[in-house]
């Protein structure tokens, strides 16, 4: 069953979900991981309270990116107030193998910039540039 998440893991690192820029997005946060380097940048396109839209971008191992991208895929649509209140355990399921403590920053640094996103624009915060 590891081999169909590693393979399931590569196959968004080489083929990204939602990657890219949105041309007017509601919010956005960028967070870098000090220890190895994984940049993510994430914008969310809010209408009525719900995520429209989503995309990232960034750089950085192949779980870290993997990671984002399937993050991305579950919250289309999703309350904005939710995605803010996610839990690690949503991004582990997601990656469907167990992560090592040294890689467990980089498969969060994308929920971590969704939450920095998601929380600024609930509070009103200006967009992170």
């Amino acid at each position: 069953m590891d081999d169909f998440y590693r393979d399931f893991i590569l196959d968004h690192y080489r083929n990204p979900r939602n990657c890219g820029h949105l041309d007017a997005p509601s919010a956005s946060a960028e967070d870098v991981n000090p220890l190895c380097g994984d940049r993510i940048r994430m914008e969310l396109d809010v209408r009525d309270g719900l995520i429209a839209d989503v995309r990232f971008s960034g750089q950085g191992c192949a779980i870290s990116q993997a990671s984002a991208s399937m993050l991305t895929e579950s919250i289309k649509g999703m309350r904005l107030e939710d995605a803010a209140k996610l839990s690690k355990d949503v991004v582990l399921e997601n990656v469907g193998i167990g992560i090592s403590p040294t890689r467990m920053k980089c498969a969060m640094l994308g929920l971590r910039v969704l939450k920095s996103a998601a929380i600024g624009e609930i509070a009103g915060w200006p967009d992170e540039e």
